[in-house]
């Protein structure tokens, strides 16, 4: 199930070189080959693949792979082409006669109406699940995923399907029979939407987990320029999501991890990205319900980021299990972090990081 790809590209179909720019980042990864699929959080990138922990299921499913093939075709359809250039970025974007709609530089509200169109149906043939294991019988299938998309800005009206399935999954468990149920979430980037948070720390489940990264594990500790004050940033955003918890009477029910692994920049030392959701229902052992994809949960991924993602539903009771071995696996290198240690002089947020964070929401910026 999990799997480090050494194939890209979809369908085995070369596609050229694109760039999603000027309405928001393309944040998907998708990584397929005929009737295989990778979901992950990880970008192609060396460190991704030696020193960086990360997520990657692989799915086997003709219906999965040709779900997202389609999406990937679409998006690139509204991209730019990059061209070789003599200027001094050494390319050109052009914008393709071909594409199905007007550049969003140049007449942006008719470029959302034309996306709209071509999106929507996309999405909305998702409607129904669709299993994993196409050619098991009907009366045998016990895993479902339902593929999801946010492309909030691309759409109006936003036919999204990903934060109203996690909405609806933290908001189900909220309910008084799934006392006894449980889950964990993790980001790297620890920073989620704020609806989310306020239903994490809504749920009826016991013995919650939250992984994030040290700021040793991020992935922009020590990194030249404004970037370098991200791991402060994430840190002032961990502590007040403690606060939350505090806040709520969670404590006793909600308990957050860091993840590190050596320090980045040191031999040895290894950077955070894994993201996701597991749910365990009542009495229990393992989960039989996950999140797997591009999006970090965060106001910034359901409002300026293209996101791909997979929502895993499972009887199986040998699935079960490695999503429950998942689970633990990354929890193998954290250790418990509270409000006390917060408190910690070490751990103080300077006042750079405090002005530069107020003056991102200010402007309507998300990390």
């Amino acid at each position: 199930m999990y799997h480090t790809p050494n194939l890209t590209g979809l369908r085995k179909k070369y596609v050229p070189k694109r760039i999603n720019e000027g309405w928001g980042l393309q944040h998907m990864k998708l990584y397929g080959v005929d009737d295989e699929i990778i979901l992950s959080g990880a970008n192609l990138s060396s460190d991704y693949f030696t020193n960086r922990q990360d997520r990657y299921h692989l799915f086997s499913s003709n219906d999965i792979t040709e779900y997202f093939s389609n999406i990937h075709g679409a998006i690139s359809s509204l991209s730019f082409l990059v061209e070789p250039s003599d200027e001094p970025s050494g390319f050109n974007l052009v914008w393709p006669e071909t594409n199905p709609a007007v550049s969003p530089l140049t007449h942006p509200k008719q470029f959302v109406v034309q996306s709209t169109g071509l999106l929507s149906k996309l999405i909305s043939s998702n409607t129904k699940q669709l299993t994993a294991l196409d050619q098991t019988p009907a009366e045998k299938r016990d895993t479902s995923v339902y593929m999801l998309a946010q492309f909030s800005q691309l759409l109006n009206p936003d036919a999204s399907t990903e934060l109203p399935a996690v909405t609806h999954v933290l908001r189900t468990l909220g309910s008084p029979q799934y006392a006894n149920s449980s889950w964990t979430f993790t980001a790297g980037y620890f920073n989620p939407a704020p609806s989310l948070t306020k239903l994490l720390l809504s749920t009826a489940s016991r013995n919650n987990t939250v992984i994030t990264a040290s700021p040793f594990a991020n992935g922009f500790y020590k990194s030249p320029g404004v970037s370098g004050l991200l791991p402060d940033a994430y840190t002032l955003l961990t502590r007040r999501f403690l606060r939350a918890v505090h806040h709520c009477k969670r404590e006793d029910s909600t308990v957050l991890r860091e993840w590190r692994k050596g320090t980045v920049g040191e031999p040895g030392g290894w950077t955070y990205h894994a993201k996701g959701l597991w749910v365990t229902m009542p009495d229990n052992a393992n989960p039989s319900i996950s999140l797997i994809g591009s999006s970090n949960y965060t106001k910034r991924s359901y409002s300026l980021d293209l996101e791909a993602n997979a929502l895993i539903v499972t009887e199986n009771e040998e699935l079960k299990k490695r999503l429950g071995d998942e689970q633990r696996w990354l929890q193998e290198n954290t250790t418990i972090v509270t409000r006390d240690d917060f408190a910690k002089t070490e751990r103080r947020v300077g006042l750079k990081v405090r002005i530069a964070m107020m003056i991102v929401q200010l402007v309507g910026g998300a990390l």
